[in-house]
C-alpha cells in the first residue's frame, strides 16, 4: 500500500512521538515532533511487512522511543508486540476527549494525531501489556474454556428438556441417575436411524450426551493447561489460601505479562477496583466504593475473600474485630479485598523478578 515518503531530516534530530489509530485491515499513523508539530500521517496494512514499513517510516523523521497506540488489547495487539520488540515503549491510549472530538470532528488521521499528543502531553501514561508470555497463553485458554462451559451448559439443558418429553419407557430408564451416569447412559443409546418420535429422542439424547462428554474432556484439558501456565509464571499464587486456577488466572490477566508496568501495589489495587475513591467536599471527608477497574479481577478477589471467610480462622477473627470497631461486614470485606490485592501483587512481582531455573543454572 503506498504511503508518503518522509522528508530528508537529519538522523540526529529530536525524538519523534508516534501515534497509531488501529483497525482490522489498516493502521493509521501520525508522527509528531517533541514540541507537538505534526510531521506527517500515513496508512499501513496490518501485516508483518506493514508493521516494518510503519516503524521505518516513523524513524525516517528521527528516533522513535514512544508510541501511543489505541486498542492494544485487540486490533493493536500485534503492532504493540512488534514495537516493544523494537525497543519502542508502547503507551495505551484510550478514546480521546469528547469535547475536542465535537469541536474538531473525527477522522482516522485525527485519532492517530490525538494518540500521539496524549503521549506527548502526559495524559496517557499506562504502559501497554506486552502479551508475549504465559499470561497471553492464559488469556487464550480462558477464552476457550468459557466458550466450552457455555456450550456444555446449553447441551445439558437441551438433553434434559428432550428427556422430559421422551417416551415414559425411555425416561424411566434414566430416572435416579447422577449427571455423569446419565450422560454415559445416553451416549450408549442406539445410533440406528429413527423411525418414530421415540427413536428420534434416543438419537438426539445420544448426540447431546456425546457432545457433553467431549466438552467436559476439553474443559479438563484446558484446566490442566491453565494450571501449568500459572505454575510457570507465578507458582506462589496457587499456594495462597483460597486461590485457585481460575481466580489466579483472572488476577494475572489484569496484571499482564509485564507487571512491572504497575508502579506499586496501590496501582494494582486500583486496577482491580479495590482501592477506595475520595468523595470529600467541604467539611465532609469520606471515601466511596470503587466501581471501576477490571471487574473480572475484582470478582476473583471477592471469591478468595469469601473462601477465607468460610474456612480461615484468622480472616474470621479479623472481620469480627473490625465489626466490633463499628464497621459493617461489607466494609470489612472491602478491607480484606484490599489486603489480598497487596498479597497477590507481591507474589506476581516477585515471580517476575525471580530468575527461571534454567537461567539460575546457567
Amino acid at each position: 500500500m503506498p504511503y508518503p515518503t518522509a522528508p530528508a531530516i537529519p538522523s540526529d534530530s529530536a525524538e519523534v512521538v508516534l501515534g497509531v489509530d488501529t483497525h482490522k485491515d489498516v493502521h493509521v499513523a501520525a508522527a509528531l515532533t517533541a514540541v507537538g508539530v505534526l510531521l506527517a500521517t500515513a496508512t499501513f496494512p496490518t501485516t508483518a511487512a506493514g508493521y516494518r514499513q510503519l516503524l521505518a517510516w516513523a524513524r525516517g523523521f528521527g528516533p522513535v522511543r514512544r508510541a501511543g497506540v489505541e486498542c492494544t488489547g485487540s486490533y493493536g495487539a500485534a503492532l504493540a508486540r512488534y514495537l516493544s520488540a523494537e525497543a519502542v515503549s508502547v503507551i495505551e491510549v484510550n478514546r480521546g476527549d469528547r469535547s475536542e472530538r465535537r469541536r474538531r470532528g473525527k477522522t482516522d488521521t485525527l485519532d492517530a494525531e490525538t494518540a500521539a499528543r496524549a503521549v506527548l502531553s502526559g495524559r496517557a501514561t499506562a504502559v501497554a501489556k506486552s502479551g508475549d508470555g504465559q499470561v497471553e497463553m492464559l488469556r487464550m485458554f480462558k477464552l476457550a474454556k468459557a466458550s466450552a462451559i457455555k456450550s456444555r451448559s446449553q447441551a445439558i439443558n437441551q438433553l434434559k428438556a428432550v428427556l422430559v418429553r421422551a417416551d415414559p419407557a425411555l425416561r424411566e430408564a434414566m430416572t435416579g441417575l447422577s449427571n455423569p451416569a446419565l450422560f454415559r447412559r445416553c451416549a450408549e443409546l442406539s445410533a440406528a436411524s429413527p423411525i418414530d418420535p421415540t427413536g428420534a429422542a434416543a438419537f438426539t439424547l445420544r448426540l447431546l450426551a456425546r457432545r457433553i462428554i467431549e466438552l467436559t474432556s476439553e474443559i479438563d484439558e484446558l484446566n490442566n493447561q491453565i494450571t501449568t501456565a500459572i505454575q510457570a509464571h507465578a507458582p506462589a499464587l496457587l499456594q495462597r489460601y483460597g486461590v485457585g486456577p481460575d481466580t489466579a488466572a483472572a488476577l494475572l490477566l489484569a496484571a499482564g505479562d509485564n507487571p512491572e508496568r504497575l508502579t506499586s501495589e496501590a496501582s494494582f489495587a486500583a486496577l482491580c477496583g479495590v482501592s477506595p475513591i475520595e468523595a470529600s467536599s467541604g467539611k465532609t471527608h469520606r471515601r466511596r466504593l470503587n466501581r471501576g477497574g477490571d471487574r473480572q479481577a475484582n470478582s476473583a478477589l471477592y471469591t478468595i475473600t469469601i473462601a477465607r471467610l468460610r474456612w480461615d480462622k484468622h480472616t474470621q477473627d479479623y472481620v469480627r474485630r473490625r465489626t466490633e470497631e463499628g464497621k459493617t461486614r461489607r466494609e470489612a470485606i472491602r478491607c480484606l479485598k484490599r489486603y489480598i490485592a497487596r498479597e497477590i501483587y507481591r507474589d506476581i512481582t516477585t515471580a517476575r523478578r525471580s530468575p527461571s531455573p534454567a537461567a539460575a543454572a546457567a
